[in-house]
């Protein structure tokens, strides 16, 4: 996937069954439930591709979120999460997810964009987004 900047960016995936408990009063899944898995597929994309050292370091605050919600999806359904990075600021970062319904990816059920800020874990405040903090999401 492209990062916003000409360069490639490495795309993430989380595999998960919808369940009973995801599922709102409409019968179809909860739009907090799609949040969730934005979330939970960022935070596994960092520590898939960050050292121990960067993971001790650096915690990501999201600053906004933006969902398309296409399709609903339903209990027992296979469900698809897809993330990549994009663009950046010195101090943000853009993060796409695409949620597919089907082992296929053949039904998008919801897009998002968010963006993320990285803090320093012992501050907590705003840190530089560095080629330090770019590097392992270009692997």
């Amino acid at each position: 996937m492209r990062d916003g900047t000409g360069g490639e960016s490495s795309t993430h995936e989380l595999r998960l069954k919808v369940r009973s408990e995801d599922i709102d009063g409409l019968g179809h899944v909860n739009n907090v439930v799609y949040l969730s898995w934005i979330q939970d597929v960022a935070t596994d994309h960092w520590t898939t591709v960050a050292s121990p050292e960067q993971i001790a370091e650096t915690v990501w605050v999201v600053v906004r979120h933006e969902i398309d919600y296409e399709r609903p999806a339903h209990a027992g359904d296979d469900i698809v999460v897809r993330t990549w990075v994009g663009e950046a600021t010195p101090t943000t970062w853009a993060r796409h997810t695409e949620i597919y319904r089907g082992e296929g990816n053949n039904r998008l059920l919801a897009r998002a964009k968010s963006v993320y800020c990285p803090l320093n874990a012992r501050s907590m405040r705003p840190r530089r987004l560095d080629e330090a903090l770019r590097e392992p999401f270009d692997r």
